[in-house]
């Protein structure tokens, strides 16, 4: 249960709303491909292009062709699309239902490390559970990372989302499925929750 004194709740979004699965992406990268499931997480976690499209440094069109290098293809658009968004799964409508519920007691805003492909499929997601156009409508604000030029874990991602509020940070929390991004939020003195399973979150407004 959440503290008495928050008063802000950021929420991250793969793995705390959307269901999130990094391995159905490897899986189908490495049928596309033609090799182990294990040489694209290799591949992958050699290359810096994966987090530079995550800070919008690069455009989808760079984004596509890198892939279509990495895995030595000449795949479609539309084929390297589908296989990079098979890792968004669906958000159950009972987490759209908690953010409704709290948005009136809490400030809530979302700070998500994603890129614009991602962006086109979530919202199409959000569409078909909820009917509205944007997951966006949820939040006071929503943070993307490929819009801010910069991405979690780095401490000035943060800076920006309490300054842009005048959040104080010991009155707010950040809720993450990985440790790393929590570290990064604690370092600028925001409370955290380790979402290791997405419907944790339930736990903390009950």
């Amino acid at each position: 249960m959440i503290a008495p004194d928050i008063k802000n709740v950021i929420f991250d979004l793969g793995g705390v709303i959307i269901n999130l699965s990094t391995q159905t992406t490897a899986n189908q990268f490495a049928q596309l491909g033609g090799i182990s499931v294990e040489e694209v997480k290799h591949r992958m976690m050699e290359s810096t292009e994966f987090h530079d499209y995550e800070k919008g440094l690069i455009s989808d069109i760079q984004f596509r062709e890198i892939v279509r290098e990495m895995l030595q293809i000449g795949a479609s658009d539309s084929e390297i699309d589908r296989c990079w968004n098979a890792m968004l799964l669906d958000i159950p409508l009972e987490r759209i239902q908690l953010l409704e519920r709290i948005r009136d007691k809490y400030r809530i805003f979302l700070l998500s490390n994603t890129n614009e492909i991602h962006l086109t499929c979530f919202t199409g997601i959000v569409k078909k559970v909820t009917g509205k156009s944007s997951l966006d409508l949820y939040f006071e604000k929503a943070y993307y990372s490929h819009r801010m030029k910069m991405r979690k874990p780095d401490r000035a991602i943060y800076e920006v989302v309490l300054a842009e509020n005048n959040l104080n940070p010991l009155h707010t929390i950040f809720l993450d499925d990985n440790l790393l991004n929590l570290k990064g939020a604690e370092h600028c003195g925001i409370k955290t929750f380790h979402v290791q399973h997405p419907d944790l979150i339930f736990t903390l407004f009950p």
